[in-house]
């Protein structure tokens, strides 16, 4: 049976804004072999439609139904527990819009949920009024666990780094939607409207891609195109399916 794909971006398709050598041809394969797959991305900055452009300006053709994001599936997530309710959200347009389109109202009066993301600038003004509607008994969700992420200029303290500060001034621990958590996989998969036996994962991290595909009971990939080096695998208790150098070693 033909294999469906899961594919991180991030270290698998592309480095920062530079395309991983390869990976066009691998997702060419893909296009020509008519699998399905889905671009999965920690990323709740952009819109699908966002991505895809800034994919396609890179050489990268894939359209932006082929795109996921944890702001996708935390919209999706709060629309199952939820149908029409009220959030406060910090985040730009790829996670507000993603939940407008789930039906909630943005608010900051008395939201049933503080939902944090990543934005290009944080705001203390923002930030402290999360804490206090999550104090207040807002249910508190984060879009993904990366404490810091990749720029232009350097490292950055991305979503991850700003729930642990909410979480320590209100004493209250967030939620998190993304990679890791299978959450993230199965909302995937149900979108895609594909099975996990049937399904791989292909990411070039142990703690999130490799882990979060083993618990959905997929087959996973291991490139070796972003962080994850040879000899820092055995660490790990479960290990990936296969490892290859980069995307373009896969066979389909």
């Amino acid at each position: 049976m033909k294999k469906n794909y899961l594919i991180d971006m991030d270290g698998v398709l592309v480095a920062g804004s530079t395309p991983i050598p390869g990976a066009d041809s691998f997702i060419r394969r893909l296009h020509e072999s008519q699998l399905e797959f889905l671009v999965l991305t920690n990323n709740p900055l952009y819109t699908p439609r966002d991505l895809a452009h800034r994919l396609k300006i890179i050489g990268l053709e894939i359209p932006a139904e082929r795109i996921f994001t944890s702001s996708m599936a935390t919209a999706r997530f709060l629309q199952a527990q939820r149908d029409r309710g009220t959030a406060f959200v910090i985040g730009e347009s790829g996670l507000t819009s993603a939940i407008h389109e789930a039906g909630y109202v943005i608010t900051d009066h008395k939201p049933d949920y503080v939902v944090l993301g990543e934005t290009h600038a944080y705001n203390l003004e923002l930030v402290t009024k999360a804490i206090r509607l999550v104090a207040a008994g807002a249910h508190f969700i984060a879009t993904n666990p990366d404490p810091s992420g990749p720029t232009e200029s350097g490292l950055a303290p991305a979503c991850g780094a700003m729930a642990a500060l909410i979480e320590a001034a209100s004493g209250r621990s967030p939620f998190f939607i993304g990679k890791p958590n299978p959450l993230m996989m199965r909302t995937a998969l149900n979108y895609l409207g594909v099975h996990s036996e049937h399904t791989v994962m292909v990411g070039d991290r142990m703690d999130t891609d490799i882990i979060a595909g083993v618990q959905s009971g997929m087959e996973t990939i291991l490139v070796l195109s972003g962080v994850t080096r040879r000899e820092d695998v055995l660490r790990f208790p479960y290990q990936p399916t296969l490892i290859v150098d980069s995307a373009k070693d896969i066979e389909l």
